[in-house]
């Protein structure tokens, strides 16, 4: 197969994942009904994952960055090596399934308004999981914040960012893709420009779907086509150190979006969430303790955001 012009180039970043590697790539070489090259950008593994690409896959090409550049910085430097009409931004812990590639361009190819395209996305069980979300407001903040998604079940108005009133199980045009799973039309990226590297992990899915959204780009969950998603292959190590990064991106996307009242608003929107859970968790875990070391994961974790907040400069801020 001559990969000089592939339809899809897929860009898998990595770093200390080796034991999802494997698979992912192995699942992207078993999509042989659609001409693809494969990318690997790792980001200075120490677990051996340079090793496993270069001894079982020795046709794909290996970037090895001398150290940890972030997520949206390693995705820009495998596009630009890039050569396909598609570009696939797959995390290094999923499994893409037989003909999934095909069906997406597939549809992209019919839809040529589209820019982005994203799949199902199935947890190891096989259940449908989340994998689209509305871009943040103050409103829809405070909503999550007031845990009014799980109260009004299935409401359009309190559904909050995450979209708790889509079951994600039929195709939609949608505000947000999650970047678990890509497929980018070249085209448009040309238009819309590469990931904002300023994000070095979380945010730049936001923000670049915000961004396809302003140059006129449809953004469409294709529910005809999954794949299996494991998450939090390399965040497993230090969740709350990943966590609060998350929230620190979050607020970055913010700043870069709106004025300085919005982010003061959204600051106390989200100071409020990890206030009640802080103190719904510890109730919990207080209550059910021989049962719910969960719970004490999950107020630590929300004290320790408190703790960055309160930390906080004016400069973090604005």
């Amino acid at each position: 197969m001559n990969i000089s012009f592939p339809m899809i180039s897929a860009v898998i970043v990595t770093w200390n994942a080796k034991k999802y590697v494997e698979e992912c790539l192995r699942s992207l070489r078993d999509n042989t009904d659609v001409p693809i090259e494969t990318i690997v950008v790792d980001n200075a593994s120490k677990d051996g994952t340079n090793e496993l690409v270069k001894d079982e896959f020795p046709n794909i090409k290996l970037i090895q960055n001398e150290k940890n550049l972030g997520f949206a910085k390693a995705n820009n430097i495998g596009i630009s090596q890039s050569h396909g009409k598609y570009i696939c931004l797959v995390n290094s812990d999923v499994n893409v399934f037989p003909g999934c590639l095909r069906k997406l361009i597939e549809f992209m190819e019919a839809n040529p308004k589209v820019g982005l395209l994203g799949p199902q996305m199935l947890g190891p069980q096989h259940d449908i999981r989340r994998s689209s979300s509305r871009l943040p407001t103050i409103w829809n903040t405070f909503c999550r914040a007031l845990a009014l998604e799980k109260l009004f079940p299935g409401s359009r108005f309190f559904g909050a960012q995450l979209m708790s009133d889509f079951q994600h199980d039929r195709t939609m045009e949608v505000e947000v893709l999650n970047g678990w799973f890509w497929v980018v039309r070249r085209e448009a990226m040309e238009q819309v420009g590469y990931l904002d590297e300023r994000f070095f992990i979380y945010g730049e899915d936001i923000d670049w779907c915000h961004r396809f959204r302003d140059a006129g780009w449809r953004l469409v969950f294709y529910a005809e086509a999954s794949s299996l998603h494991y998450g939090g292959a390399s965040s497993s190590a230090a969740p709350t150190r990943f966590y609060i990064e998350m929230q620190r991106a979050n607020l970055q996307y913010w700043k870069k979006h709106h004025g300085y009242g919005s982010c003061f608003c959204y600051c106390c929107a989200i100071f409020l969430h990890q206030f009640i859970r802080a103190i719904a968790y510890s109730l919990a875990y207080l209550s059910r303790a021989n049962s719910c070391a969960n719970y004490q994961f999950k107020a630590r974790r929300s004290l320790a955001t408190l703790g960055w907040m309160l930390g906080m400069n004016k400069t973090e801020l604005f």
